[in-house]
């Protein structure tokens, strides 16, 4: 059987790890590097890093930053964060990322994940969303949530596993940061759509989430930050406790 997955994620804003709630309010968290370093002794499986308004201010990831915190660990390390051409897929595996996420800059140029795929493999290219329900309809948004695209969410996933993606990590924005649990309607609706793995990203408050997550056919991870961040939750204690619920972890 496979194992899942138990992910931290550094959202990192001028150099320092921030969070919020539904995307608004960040607040200053840690430094990066130091975070980096905690997490790999901590039993984490891999390590998300997003620049987070490297997409809305229009420039390139951080990587002084980024190369700094690859060099603190040995676990699986995907990147995202003003992510828009192979250049950038370039700089970013060099700095010592093994995937790269992108979100915006496919959604401005969708055909940078076939080329992407096949240059670099589908595992190296990781199809993030932030997605909010408007109406009803899951909704696809842009520049960290910011911005409605009109594009709807599980059309955009199918189609990008399609063109190559091997992965996706499922932002909600309704649940981020709330702690009320992961949004699982929108993710049972998600894996009835496509066939690659699921980061599960918004909403962890407690281990429990994290079970009941896992109970989800097509669930391949849990993505959380502040519960981590502030050791609400231990990453080894979450998976000595899933384990004990039948989950298979990796101990």
């Amino acid at each position: 059987m496979i194992t899942k997955r138990i992910i931290p994620c550094l959202d990192v804003k001028d150099g320092r790890v921030v969070k919020g709630t539904n995307f608004q309010g960040l607040r200053d968290m840690a430094d990066p590097v130091e975070m980096a370093r905690y997490y790999n002794q901590a039993g984490a499986d891999e390590l998300v890093f997003y620049d987070i308004t490297a997409s809305v201010e229009g420039r390139g990831l951080f990587t002084d930053i980024l190369r700094r915190v690859a060099g603190e660990i040995f676990i699986p390390l995907t990147v995202g964060g003003g992510i828009n051409t192979l250049e950038d897929f370039d700089r970013v595996l060099k700095c010592g990322a093994d995937k790269v996420s992108v979100n915006s800059g496919a959604i401005r140029n969708p055909g940078i994940i076939p080329a992407a795929a096949q240059k670099y493999g589908n595992q190296c290219v990781v199809l993030s969303m932030d997605v909010r329900r408007v109406d009803g309809k899951f909704c696809l948004f842009a520049k960290g949530g910011r911005e409605n695209t009109g594009i709807d969410a599980l059309d955009w996933a199918e189609q990008g596993v399609k063109n190559g993606a091997g992965e996706l990590v499922v932002n909600s924005i309704d649940t981020d940061g709330v702690k009320n649990g992961f949004d699982l309607e929108m993710l049972d609706a998600m894996a009835k759509r496509v066939n690659v793995p699921i980061i599960a990203s918004g909403g962890a408050g407690c281990k429990e989430d994290f079970a009941e997550l896992f109970r989800h056919p097509g669930m391949d991870a849990g993505l959380a930050a502040s519960i981590f961040h502030t050791r609400q939750v231990e990453i080894r204690a979450l998976k000595e406790y899933l384990r004990a619920q039948g989950v298979e972890m990796r101990l």
